[in-house]
């Protein structure tokens, strides 16, 4: 099965609207949103089915246990993550915790273990052609990256015989973008002709370079400013980076999402572009 990520250095660009068009034109039989802070591929993908659920356990939690606690502090003193709070008793802020388990190891009394900890939800769509997984990270919790490898594991297990899978990932360079590109066969880039846009770029070019992962550009709402968008273009070619296209500033498409659509379900300039960037992408692919 081949795998392809959709990426953008930061939320907002189009990463999504991209991919759900990815997932129509090639009618794909599996694909996931592993923007788990903040998923909404669902809202453009339409579901004939109800979801599987599943709670998804990250690092645990510290639990102090009042009865055999002695009061010596030395948990809160060793925490570095200031997440044992003192009014009249120890107490640890889950919240704050990271569940490394240095208060269990210095306890005296043996008062503190370590206790599982739903950090989040995972969701598994099987529709009769199609399998679309993906999750919600419970808010505060800071194991995002394992989340994400849990939804691509999720999805590359119920995906069965599968040619091709499209997913959407996190914005950004953290670790939800590492997990993402971990394993995929191409990354395609959507940019937008900014000058934050232009170094949000650079930057997720060098994450994905590290991988060593086949990359590609496009450009989203192009014309909002063509001397950004042939900078862009200019750095491509200078870092022999293949460019798949332009995408237009739309405004079809954004009556289009806004009505649970994909941009190629519509008659609009930018799903004709984005039909064109789609063609030049699974060259690139299958090359």
């Amino acid at each position: 099965m081949k795998q392809l990520l959709v990426l953008s250095g930061k939320g907002g660009t189009g990463k999504t609207t991209v991919a759900s068009a990815f997932i129509r034109l090639s009618e794909a039989q599996a694909y996931a949103d592993c923007d788990v802070d903040a998923p909404n591929l669902h809202l453009i993908t339409e579901q004939s089915v109800l979801p599987e659920k599943k709670d998804y356990y990250g690092l645990p939690k510290a639990e102090i246990h009042q009865d055999l606690c002695v009061g010596c502090g030395l948990c809160s003193r060793n925490c570095r993550f200031d997440a044992i709070d003192f009014d009249k008793i120890y107490e640890v802020n889950p919240f704050a915790c990271e569940g490394c388990g240095v208060c269990a190891l210095v306890c005296p009394a043996e008062a503190i273990t370590l206790k599982p900890a739903v950090d989040g939800e995972m969701e598994l769509y099987q529709n009769r052609n199609a399998v679309f997984s993906t999750a919600q990270l419970k808010m505060g919790s800071g194991t995002s990256g394992m989340l994400v490898s849990e939804v691509k594991k999720q999805m590359k297990s119920a995906a069965g015989e599968a040619i091709l899978a499209v997913i959407d990932g996190s914005p950004g360079i953290g670790c939800p973008v590492i997990a993402s590109i971990s394993g995929v066969d191409m990354v395609l880039i959507v940019a937008e002709p900014s000058i934050s846009g232009i170094s949000d770029l650079e930057r997720i070019v060098k994450t994905a370079a590290s991988f060593g992962t086949k990359t590609a550009v496009c450009i989203n709402k192009y014309d909002t400013n063509a001397a950004n968008s042939e900078r862009i273009q200019r750095f491509c070619k200078g870092n022999n980076l293949p460019f798949a296209g332009v995408i237009p500033y739309d405004l079809e498409a954004v009556r289009a999402i806004n009505r649970g659509k994909s941009i190629v379900e519509i008659e609009c300039s930018s799903g004709k572009a984005v039909q064109e960037i789609y063609a030049k992408t699974m060259k690139l692919l299958l090359e």
